[in-house]
């Protein structure tokens, strides 16, 4: 954060220097700090756009992994934080480094699997799914990268009973990477992998691949967003940042993440509390 503050206090100076003033509009600017599905789903390229014709707020976004997004938040290198990592947001809260979260959007998580499925698992419900895979040693691919779906698939491991860090073989493969290349690998090894769905849409060279689990309860993949605490860190853009978070929960800002779509199906469902608003 300080580092950004600085390259655009010289930019301003040299600006004055040449006589040159930057314009209000130029000026309500904020950067958001957002999870690689938000931004490989295309939503952010579609809503954006719609943020800065409506509040004048232009987004430069920060797309990381979650453990990525909420280290640099906690740094101070981003005004707002658009995630779907619940308990790390609700720690994060606690910490102190956001004052308050609203849940903003859902999607959810699919099982992918080779369209054999070797495992048997397909029209099962999640746990029942995991039990088979590693009862069986099917090929799994993980994202292993701590990430947010990453996190979500650890803790339906545990749902599952299973101790996958004990359990672990030569059937579970760590991508280390984000959703594109844990797909790809997953087709290139006919293997089960756990995929939020907007990931999952948006991923063109299936092959084989198909969706083999959904619609448990426990799939759900809920989006948070948060005002980075301008008492921790004072270069935060607290009015355009309260601005941009308050127009994301409105009913105009909802009834936009319900417009967006590919390949005509709708990828997030807005489902902030009307309290927050």
């Amino acid at each position: 954060m300080a580092v950004r503050r600085l390259t655009v206090a010289i930019a301003l100076l040299c600006g004055l220097a040449l006589g040159i003033v930057a314009s209000p509009a130029e000026e309500r600017a904020i950067v958001l700090a957002s999870t690689t599905s938000t931004e490989d789903s295309g939503l952010l390229d579609y809503l954006l756009p719609i943020v800065r014709d409506k509040t004048g707020i232009a987004v430069t976004v920060i797309a990381r992994r979650s453990d990525e997004v909420l280290d640099g938040a906690r740094r101070g290198e981003a005004d707002v934080v658009l995630m779907h990592a619940r308990p790390q947001e609700e720690k994060f809260v606690a910490d102190g480094f956001a004052t308050k979260r609203y849940d903003v959007m859902y999607n959810d998580f699919v099982l992918i699997g080779p369209k054999s499925d070797p495992a048997g698992v397909k029209g099962k419900d999640i746990a029942t799914a995991l039990k088979a895979i590693e009862a069986r040693g099917a090929p799994f691919v993980t994202r292993g990268d701590r990430s947010g779906t990453h996190a979500a698939e650890l803790a339906l491991w545990i749902v599952a009973g299973i101790d996958i860090a004990s359990a672990k073989g030569a059937w579970y493969r760590e991508s280390g990477q984000g959703m594109t290349a844990a797909l790809d690998a997953a087709r290139g090894a006919k293997a089960y992998v756990l995929s939020d769905r907007a990931g999952w849409i948006a991923f063109r060279d299936r092959g084989d691949l198909d969706i083999v689990v959904e619609g448990d309860k426990r799939l759900l993949n809920q989006y948070g967003v948060m005002l980075v605490n301008p008492e921790k860190f004072p270069d935060v853009k607290k009015d355009l940042g309260q601005t941009f978070v308050k127009w994301l929960v409105s009913p105009e800002g909802q009834a936009a993440i319900a417009g967006y779509k590919v390949d005509g199906q709708q990828v997030f469902f807005p489902n902030a509390d009307k309290s927050a608003r």
